[in-house]
């Protein structure tokens, strides 16, 4: 292969840099060597990671769109709740009694390998409840080929289905991360992908579950998809201790809780 000054590439010229896409545009960004950019790979190449695409022949597409949330626009006082990462034998019951004494409805994204592992914490307890996909074992999708993706969501699926007693509809990929490998994935499985409009992260309330509960109390407005957790590092513990106090207060100014897919049934406008 002859390059535009009449030199041949070769993989170690273009790992070492000065390669050139079609019509001259150069590759990489400012502060990237060329070697990296190749290496990280995450740009839409085609099949690849962060590509919508699995190569030129004829694709599975499912239904053929998606729909990507992260709020929904409504003029009722209505709040989807949901809780990313479990199941976890420190965090998920807990969340799951708080729920129960106060009549809440939730959305749970689970993480399939969780849910083989600790499928009886979840069993049965899911009746009032909504079930998402949120991976097989909680890694970053954006930076995985569209197969991989499908394989991996395919797999968290199945294990969730069996557990649940129902099949998820919903998913959201790990740290929110909507790559193209993910959004074809989705379509695939005929998923909606939801993330969120507000979240229970502790910030300048380490250690005041009771402050925490007022800002978001605060924060919330009709149609918030809002991000808990019930699995992960120490501090959620801060959030969760103000779980009854955010309930209290949210019904307080007027509020209901539903599942994400009630709060897309009351959609208006548009």
């Amino acid at each position: 292969m002859v390059d535009a000054g009449g030199g041949r590439w070769s993989r170690r010229r273009v790992l070492g840099g000065g390669a050139l896409l079609a019509g001259g545009a150069a590759l990489g960004a400012a502060g990237m060597s060329q070697g990296a950019w190749l290496a990280d790979r995450h740009l839409p190449v085609s099949g690849g990671p962060a590509s919508a695409t699995v190569g030129n022949r004829r694709q599975e597409v499912g239904a053929g769109g998606l729909q990507v949330v992260w709020h929904v626009p409504t003029t009722d006082r209505l709040v989807a709740l949901t809780f990313d990462d479990g199941p976890l034998p420190r965090w998920t019951p807990t969340v799951l009694d708080t729920l129960d004494r106060y009549g809440v409805s939730a959305t749970f994204f689970l993480v399939g390998q969780r849910v083989r592992r600790h499928g009886e914490l979840i069993r049965g307890r899911l009746a009032r409840h909504e079930v998402g996909n949120h991976s097989w074992r909680h890694r970053d999708l954006a930076r995985l080929a569209a197969a991989e993706v499908h394989d991996d969501l395919r797999r968290s699926h199945e294990a969730i289905a069996e557990v649940a007693g129902v099949p998820p509809r919903l998913a959201r990929p790990p740290y929110g991360h909507v790559g193209g490998g993910v959004l074809h994935a989705a379509v695939r499985l005929d998923y909606r992908v939801v993330l969120w409009s507000l979240q229970m992260v502790e910030g300048g309330y380490p250690d005041d579950p009771a402050g925490h509960a007022r800002r978001i109390v605060a924060d919330v407005v009709p149609g918030t998809i809002l991000l808990a957790h019930d699995g992960g590092s120490e501090n959620r513990q801060v959030a969760l201790r103000g779980l009854g106090a955010m309930i209290n207060g949210l019904r307080d100014r007027g509020y209901t809780f539903v599942t994400v897919s009630q709060l897309l049934g009351r959609a208006t406008g548009g």
